[in-house]
Formats: C-alpha cells, structure tokens, sequence
C-alpha cells in the first residue's frame, strides 16, 4: 500500500500543472523546520530571486515521497532534480561515504568541520565518487552535533550492553554500536518515537534539532553529548538533468551553494541552541550531560578498530577518503585556532 501511495505521488509529479518557466523538484530526508528544510527553502528563495520567478523550486519533506533510500532512486531515474543523501543511507550505493559515519573522526567543533567540507581536494574526491554512480554532488554540510537519548544513563561503554539501540541502515553504524556493547536496531526515522514509546528500542541517536522536533526527549530521560559524531548530509543532482542546463543556471546553482555553505552553519548552529533550550524548558527533569575527556576516550578506543572494518568495506579509495577528511580537519582546525576574527 505504501508503494502504491508513492507511485501515485510520483505520476502526480510527472502530471503537475506547471506555469510558464521551469521546475526543480528538490527532496530532503527531514520534517519541515529542520536544518535540511531551511537549506531548501534558503535555496528555493535564492532561485526564485536570481531568475526572477523563471525557476520555480518544490521542495519535498521526508515522507512526502518515501524513504531516503525512495529518494535516491527518483534522484537516478529524474523524477528529482535535487535531493539530500545522507552517508547513513547513501552507504549502499556508494560504500566509501560512510567514513563520515566513523566516530571520532570529525572534530566535536562543528564550525572546525563546517570549514574542512569545503576543503577542494576533498570535494573533488567527492565529486568523483558520486559520479561513477549517475549523481552529481553538489556540496557537503553538517547539521549539528549528534546526541544519544536513553532511558538509562550512558558514561561508559559497558553502560550500553544489551541495550536496543536505534541507528541507520548501515553496516558501519551497526559494527560502531556492537563495539560499545549495544544491541543496534534499524529503524525507519519515522518509527523512531512510537519504538521509544512501546520499548522496542531503549535509546537512540540524531542532532539536536531531531531530537526536539521528533519528540525524542518525551520518550527517554537522558540527553548525551559524547563528543563522536556530526551528522553530515551531501546534496546531489540528477547529472543529465544538471548537464542539460544553460551555463548559466548552473553556474548559478553554484552560486547559491556557495553561499548556503557559509549560511547553513549559522543556521544549524542556532537551531541546535533553540531546540536543546526548548527540550529544558519542555522537560525540566532531562538529565543533560556532556562526557569528559576520560569517558570520551573509553568510547574512543571501542571505535578505532571500526577503522579497520571500514577500510575492508569501502577498499583503497575509502582509506583515501578517510585520509582527505583527516587532512581537511586538520587543516580546518589549524586555520580556526589562528583565526584571531572567530571568537573563542
């Protein structure tokens, strides 16, 4: 029956009544009001404006046209010409983007790492993989730290044994999790909440801002920043739809994700501020807590050896993506701590 509904929202897609002018079609793999949905919106104003209403661009939330894993196949097939793919997802198709999944390899600064996803040598390597799979990446971006919500509390590894842990439908999320001890479970982002609430799973993990807008925190009693992960998310085009455009357009989507580069860290960085404020104010008895750096390095040391697990699963290339992003977050890192115009 879901597929049923899907299939009819796409004929209604090819059926549309389009006015004069052209049609994007643009999916995230968020609700509306989610860093992923500001992005769009930021872009669908920013095309309206620079073509004078010549380009109108629909944006579809999650579960407006299916799973993540729906989206990426309208991506290849044209029915989109833009959407979100996120490592956790996208793994399957291309092995490799999964490093971004590693803990404990981006930096816990997220403007550290907002800085190293612009890094050229690393986007290019990108680029390139995404290609050989019929996409065209366009850009990579954080949406804020990650966070564990649970219902006991989690300060060490053996706090997490036996636990049902949800996470992404990925192999590495799965042997990241089976490292701490977990019992990792996948779950669909949109059965998260009622699996919380009916005990099928005992925690689970996402940024801030998901957290508050899906109600996480109603459902669990502790919120935990252990300092290993940001969720990352690419943006990806439909490569004949992107190359059968005018120079100029796309040298104008260019443009635009240029800018939002600079513009959806500050957004993120906000969003993550309201939201962990909106869940204290909503749920005064949330127990909040960030890990030292000593629990911080027994979580570490459970992680590395998914390196290597990794590195088995992507081959060569993923150990050269591992190697760029280490290098561009070194590299960020360094510029950031002698950018005297950044306040500390």
């Amino acid at each position: 029956m879901k597929r049923l509904a899907i299939l009819f929202v796409l004929l209604l897609l090819g059926c549309e009544a389009q006015p004069e002018g052209e049609i994007w079609r643009f999916a995230i793999e968020e609700t509306s009001g989610s860093v992923q949905d500001q992005y769009a919106q930021r872009f669908r104003e920013m095309v309206h404006e620079r073509t004078n209403g010549e380009v109108r661009v629909i944006v579809y939330p999650y579960g407006a046209l299916g799973t993540s894993d729906h989206i990426t196949e309208q991506l290849h097939n044209a029915t989109l010409e833009l959407a979100m793919s996120s490592p956790g997802h996208l793994g399957k198709l291309i092995p490799e983007v999964q490093a971004f999944l590693l803990h404990y390899l981006l930096s816990d600064d997220p403007e550290v790492n907002a800085r190293a996803l612009r890094d050229p040598a690393l986007r290019a390597f990108l680029d390139g993989l995404y290609a050989e799979k019929g996409l065209s990446f366009l850009t990579a971006f954080g949406e804020g730290r990650m966070a564990w919500t649970t219902r006991e509390p989690v300060r060490r590894p053996e706090d997490f044994d036996g636990m049902r842990f949800r996470v992404m439908t990925s192999p590495l999320l799965l042997a990241s999790y089976e490292a701490y001890g977990a019992s990792p479970t996948p779950l669909p982002y949109s059965e998260v909440y009622s699996g919380l609430q009916l005990r099928m799973i005992d925690g689970q993990v996402n940024p801030v801002f998901a957290i508050e807008e899906m109600s996480f925190y109603e459902v669990t009693d502790h919120l935990i920043f252990p300092g290993h992960a940001e969720f990352v998310t690419t943006l990806a085009a439909n490569p004949d739809w992107l190359e059968s455009l005018p120079s100029e357009r796309r040298r104008l989507i260019e443009d635009i994700v240029d800018t939002l580069q600079t513009e959806i860290y500050e957004v993120q960085s906000a969003l993550a501020e309201e939201r962990l404020e909106a869940i204290r104010a909503r749920r005064p008895e949330m127990q909040i807590v960030t890990l030292d750096a000593e629990e911080r390095a027994a979580f570490r040391a459970r992680a590395e050896p998914v390196r290597e697990r990794y590195v088995e699963m992507a081959g060569p290339r993923g150990q050269r993506l591992l190697q760029l992003i280490e290098a561009a977050v070194r590299g960020a890192d360094g510029a950031f701590a002698g950018d005297d115009s950044v306040a500390q």
